[in-house]
């Protein structure tokens, strides 16, 4: 009989929740750091409507043998709720990405994006101290990216979202974290950036719109683009035309993962508080 070796009945599950979901690259790169740790267990892509989420989660978070999940957009700030003990990232921008199931039963959530965006640049030898941010998109993911840049000192933060009271309240968080960074409200713009880190949609599965309306990016501008399918998005296609250097998606994932596996660990081990 044909069988698999990584998987049976004692396999532990773990899942992604998002809407659209086939560009994540979760599933594989989790997986592979459980296996690697030689913990038994996958993780999935689960698909959920975005109109029927507060439907259908609570009927996914009983399945008995689920330790956790992880969220992508548009969940991210909607996930909150499921969680009864939260992380510092996840109070500071109202959002997770993480959700674990503690030993007691209860579901502890935090986010990791900012952490992981900031780990990929540290990665590279990148730094955002002292540098001239614009931020595109404070989302799920651009609001922690923006609460875990804030930690790292920049002296100029622009900031750009659709929702202007998102804007403003990102911009007094980030007050708080960085009294000392000159923080901007506006459309995106270059002009003067030394980083442009664009944490919106634009650019996701097949979109050729680009977050910024430029024909060509200055050399040297460093972009990061949280998109992580497609890897080679409108926007860091133009960068690298423009011969900006380019921080990609996958980066910033890889900086995440060790992250919030341990996380996953340390929530199930956790005593009952």
């Amino acid at each position: 009989m044909e069988e698999v070796s990584f998987l049976n009945g004692k396999t532990r599950l773990y899942g992604i929740v998002g809407d659209p979901i086939e560009q994540v690259r979760s599933p594989e790169m989790v997986t592979h750091e459980l296996h690697s740790r030689q913990i038994n267990a996958v993780l999935l892509p689960i698909h959920v409507a975005a109109d029927a989420f507060e439907r259908v989660m609570p009927h996914i978070l009983s399945i008995r043998n689920l330790d956790g999940l992880i969220f992508t957009i548009p969940f991210k700030s909607r996930a909150l709720h499921l969680a009864k003990h939260t992380g510092p990232q996840a109070i500071a921008v109202g959002a997770i990405n993480a959700l674990a199931r503690r030993a007691d039963g209860t579901w502890a959530g935090e986010i990791f994006d900012g952490l992981g965006c900031v780990e990929g640049f540290r990665r590279r030898g990148l730094s955002f101290a002292n540098a001239r941010v614009m931020l595109i998109g404070l989302g799920g993911a651009g609001s922690a990216i923006c609460a875990a840049v804030a930690g790292q000192k920049p002296h100029t933060l622009r900031m750009f979202d659709l929702d202007d009271a998102r804007c403003r309240r990102m911009a007094e968080m980030v007050r708080q974290i960085s009294p000392t960074t000159d923080i901007q409200i506006g459309k995106p713009d270059v002009r003067g950036m030394d980083i442009l880190l664009n944490a919106s949609p634009v650019g996701m599965l097949g979109d050729p719109r680009l977050p910024i309306d430029v024909s060509h990016l200055p050399p040297g501008l460093i972009v990061f683009d949280a998109i992580v399918k497609p890897e080679q998005t409108p926007l860091l296609a133009l960068a690298e035309k423009s011969g900006s250097k380019v921080v990609r998606g996958r980066e910033m994932m890889r900086g995440q993962i060790a992250k919030i596996v341990d996380y996953f660990i340390e929530q199930i081990r956790a005593p009952d508080r």
